[in-house]
């Protein structure tokens, strides 16, 4: 199942990180543990009238220089069209139509993409009469909110709602393994793609994707099939200016949604950077496989202790990250591809593995037994067992008397002695504690 992208795209200052705060009713500035990695985030999860739908807000990619103002606005229209189901185009009510805003129209126009055009910053009734002159814009009446004061955001939502498709929960395809290739720009996502492609294996068939000019390309190796995600938008260099936060963005959003396990490519030479470490936490967030790919590493003078060195540095820099496999490659000169889908495959196995509840609480209740939850409250908390309730993710239920006072960081003990007994590299967990009736 996946769930529909709605892009607010505009001018600068017209109100669309405001809207898009207004609508998800929470300001969106996360903090991670992980160093490097504080950030806005610029997409969220929504849910309304039963529909269920990523929201993408736009708003902090615009850069601040005049020159390039006009090209950044345009190219995220340009990205917005190829990758959202619904674009909401904001105006500012204020100071009427734009130059800019007319190029943007006439753009929209030319496409074949749900558009609902949204005056923003109107207060009051008065004002409200004040609207219909954007109809000049040729996209259909406007709708009137206040993302400030959140006046017809409700409104707003039920249009959203109108214009987006039932999601249906369909059997699924005899697809393979879905692989999603993904990393920001210049890592060698498109050399991968295409190293593995030319090596010596069937390619079954292009399908289809579900956005735009998107192609799935279906591959057999030996017994195995894999689908290799959206290897048209890997290939197809920059239509959309790869400046490349908002494109990123959206198309790795649509490819982890999709995939099983996800190939994450760093760069040898530069490490495990701030942008990377984004990318590992929105598939980890959406509790898909992870493989770590480190490419360009024909251009790394070696040692034999070389990948043990890059290894510990990486587990230092992201500890959280280091149930993940690394595996150290050249797309270019097609070293360890084979391994690469191996080790994707493995982390497929894990993550629809299941272990036996009476397996699982000999391991765990020795380990609860030599470290049990700190008290609080003057609380004692017990744990009493736990049971596995699903695969992909594998999802654990502990139960005990105070699920309510059981701390992060136990959690996370429990997570680390699940993966010392039984594995599941490269696959998130979902931890869950609940009270035993």
């Amino acid at each position: 199942m996946q769930k529909p992208i709605v892009a607010i795209i505009g001018r600068p200052n017209v109100g669309k990180s405001t809207l898009f705060n207004r609508l998800i009713r929470k300001k969106m500035a996360v903090v991670d543990k992980t160093p490097g990695v504080t950030r806005d985030r610029n997409y969220a999860e929504c849910s309304w009238a039963g529909k269920d739908f990523f929201l993408v807000d736009t708003g902090g990619f615009i850069p601040k220089t005049k020159d390039q103002l006009e090209k950044k606005v345009l190219a995220q229209v340009e990205t917005a069209i190829y990758e959202a189901d619904l674009v909401l185009f904001l105006v500012d009510n204020k100071v009427g139509i734009q130059i800019i805003e007319q190029d943007i129209a006439k753009r929209l126009r030319k496409v074949g993409k749900k558009i609902i055009l949204v005056a923003n910053k109107v207060d009051n009734q008065k004002e409200e009469q004040e609207i219909f002159g954007f109809k000049r814009l040729g996209l259909g009446d406007p709708i009137a909110v206040s993302a400030a004061s959140g006046r017809n955001t409700g409104e707003l939502l039920d249009k959203i709602s109108d214009f987006l498709p039932e999601v249906k929960i369909e059997e699924e395809e005899k697809e393979g393994i879905k692989i999603a290739v993904l990393g920001r720009p210049n890592v060698g996502k498109s050399s991968l793609v295409n190293a593995i492609l030319g090596e010596e294996k069937l390619i079954v068939t292009d399908l289809p994707g579900t956005t735009r000019d998107s192609i799935d390309t279906k591959i057999q190796i030996n017994d195995k099939t894999f689908t290799l995600i959206d290897t048209a938008g890997l290939k197809r260099k920059s239509r959309i200016k790869e400046d490349l936060d908002f494109y990123t963005s959206l198309r790795t959003l649509r490819s982890i949604q999709r995939c099983d396990v996800a190939l994450v490519l760093i760069e040898a030479q530069e490490g495990l950077l701030s942008q990377d470490l984004k990318i590992f936490e929105e598939v980890e967030k959406a509790r898909k496989g992870m493989v770590m790919v480190v490419n360009k590493w024909d251009l790394v003078e070696k040692e034999s202790t070389t990948a043990d060195f890059y290894t510990k540095a990486i587990q230092k820099k992201a500890p959280s990250l280091d149930y993940i496999p690394i595996i150290y490659i050249s797309a270019k000169t097609k070293k360890r591809l084979n391994q690469t889908l191996n080790l994707a495959l493995k982390v497929y196995d894990e993550r629809k593995r299941r272990i036996q509840t009476s397996e699982l609480n000999d391991k765990m209740k020795t380990e609860i037994e030599r470290r049990p939850p700190a008290q609080k409250m003057g609380k004692y908390i017990k744990i009493y067992y736990v049971t596995q309730t699903g695969v992909e993710p594998p999802t654990f239920v502990f139960f005990c008397n105070y699920p309510e006072f059981l701390q992060k960081n136990y959690l996370r003990f429990l997570e680390n002695r699940l993966r010392e007994h039984f594995g599941y590299q490269g696959v998130p967990l979902r931890i869950k504690v609940r009270k035993r009736e």
